[in-house]
C-alpha cells in the first residue's frame, strides 16, 4: 500500500531525489491585497524521466488485496466490509507508523494545531485506503446487493453555471471516496463530466500494474464519465485543445488536485502554520476560458452506506462570485491567484468534516526550504 506524499522508503538512499529528476523554479509571486497574503507559482520540466518498472513487490500485494477483496465484495453481508478493512489494514500497520507516521504527524500538526490525534487519524486513514479498493471491488461484483446513498450538494449552483454557457471545471480533492463515489455523485444526478487523468492512473504505475492492477479501476469509474481525456507531458498542447473544446461546448471537466503530472503549480498557506501545494491547470483554464470552476470533496458518513459529495463555486475575489475573465488570451496570475485562495479556503473547511479521509497532506516548510528527498510518486486523477 502507498500512502502518497509521506514518508521515504528503504530504498530512499537508492532512489533518486525530485532535484535529481525535476528542474523547479519559481515564475512568480502573486499578492492578493484584498486577503494579505500572495500566492507563489512554480514551474517544472523533467531532466531525468524515471524508467517504468515491469513489476514491483507492490504490484503482488495489490493482486493478492484485489482477489481477497473481489472475494469480500462477492459473497460477505455489506455489515461486514467496514471491520473487514480495519482489520486489513491492522495487518501492516507497524510497518506504516515506523515509515510513515513521523512525517505525516508533522504535516496534519501544522495544518490542524498541535492538539489533534494524530494517531488515532493515522489509523482510519489507513482503514480508509482499503475500503477504497473494497469500494472498487463492490462495483465489480456486489451488484443489486450494494445500493449506498449518496448526497450531492452545490448541485444548483452547478446547474446554473451551466446556463451561462461557458462549461464549468470541479476541482477534486483527494479524499478516499472521491476518485469512484465523487464521479458517481455527479452521473446519478445527470452531470455527464469529462476527466482529465494521467496515463499512470490507479494503484500501480509499473508495466503489470497499467496492464492488469490498473484497468478494473478505468474500468468502473468510466461507467460514470463521458469521455476520459489522459495525458502525458509530451502533449500538453492536444489536452489543452481538448478541454477548451469540451468547455466551449458548455461541458463539465473534472480535474483532480494532483500536482505530480503537470507542469506548472502553486504554493500557498494552509492552515495552522502548512504549506499546500495546488495544481494551477484548474485555475488558468478558468480565468482564460472565463468557465465556472467549483471545489468538489466527497467522504464517507457511514461506511459503504452513506456518502456526501460537496461542490462548491470558487471565486476568484472574496467580495463577489467569479466572473468570466476580461483577459482570454493569455495567462490572468492575478485571477489565478484568487481562484487558488478560494481553493484552499474550501479545501480546508472540507478537510476539517472529515481529515482521516484524506490521502494528500500539506507540508510545514517551503518548497524553496526543504532539503533534499527522495522523489515521491505520482498519484493520477
Amino acid at each position: 500500500m502507498r500512502l502518497p506524499w509521506f514518508g521515504n522508503s528503504r530504498r530512499a538512499s537508492r532512489q533518486p531525489s525530485s532535484n535529481d529528476i525535476y528542474h523547479t523554479e519559481i515564475t512568480a509571486d502573486v499578492p492578493v491585497p484584498e486577503r494579505n497574503e500572495s500566492v507563489r507559482f512554480f514551474s517544472r520540466k523533467v531532466t531525468r524521466p524515471g524508467k517504468l518498472r515491469r513489476f514491483t513487490n507492490r504490484d503482488l500485494r495489490e493482486s493478492l488485496l484485489s482477489c481477497f477483496y473481489l472475494g469480500v465484495a462477492a459473497m460477505l453481508p455489506v455489515s461486514w466490509w467496514s471491520p473487514i478493512c480495519g482489520w486489513v489494514s491492522g495487518c501492516r500497520r507497524k510497518r506504516h507508523f515506523r515509515k510513515d507516521f513521523a512525517r505525516y504527524e508533522i504535516a496534519v500538526r501544522a495544518v490542524l494545531g498541535d492538539t489533534v490525534d494524530t494517531k488515532s487519524m493515522f489509523e482510519a486513514l489507513l482503514a480508509a485506503i482499503h475500503r477504497r479498493r473494497l469500494t472498487l471491488a463492490a462495483h465489480l461484483v456486489a451488484g443489486w446487493r450494494w445500493s449506498p446513498a449518496i448526497r450531492l450538494e452545490g448541485l444548483e449552483a452547478l446547474q446554473q453555471a451551466l446556463r451561462n454557457g461557458r462549461g464549468a471545471i470541479i476541482w477534486c480533492d483527494q479524499f478516499t471516496a472521491q476518485t469512484i463515489m465523487g464521479k458517481r455523485a455527479l452521473h446519478e444526478a445527470g452531470v455527464d463530466t469529462h476527466q482529465v487523468s494521467a496515463q499512470y492512473h490507479g494503484f500501480s504505475p509499473s508495466k503489470f500494474g497499467l496492464r492488469l492492477i490498473n484497468p478494473p479501476l478505468v474500468k468502473v469509474e468510466n461507467r460514470f464519465l463521458k469521455s476520459r481525456i489522459v495525458f502525458e507531458r509530451t502533449d500538453a498542447y492536444q489536452v489543452t485543445t481538448r478541454i477548451q473544446k469540451v468547455l466551449k461546448a458548455n461541458g463539465v471537466v473534472l480535474m483532480t488536485n494532483t500536482i505530480y503530472a503537470g507542469s506548472a503549480f502553486t504554493e500557498a498557506a494552509m492552515g495552522e502554520r502548512g504549506w499546500t501545494h495546488l495544481a494551477s491547470a484548474p485555475a488558468n483554464f478558468a480565468a482564460r476560458a472565463g468557465a465556472a470552476l467549483f471545489h468538489m470533496a466527497t467522504i464517507e458518513t457511514a461506511p459503504f452506506r452513506e456518502y456526501r459529495a460537496i461542490v462548491r463555486e470558487l471565486s476568484a475575489s472574496p467580495e463577489a462570485p467569479a466572473s468570466p475573465a476580461k483577459d482570454t488570451t493569455g495567462k490572468n496570475l492575478v485571477v489565478q491567484a484568487g481562484f487558488i485562495l478560494s481553493k484552499r479556503d474550501q479545501m480546508l473547511e472540507t478537510l476539517k468534516l472529515c481529515p482521516e479521509q484524506m490521502m494528500a497532506w500539506s507540508s510545514a516548510v517551503r518548497l524553496t526550504e526543504r532539503p533534499t528527498e527522495a522523489a515521491i510518486g505520482n498519484e493520477g486523477a
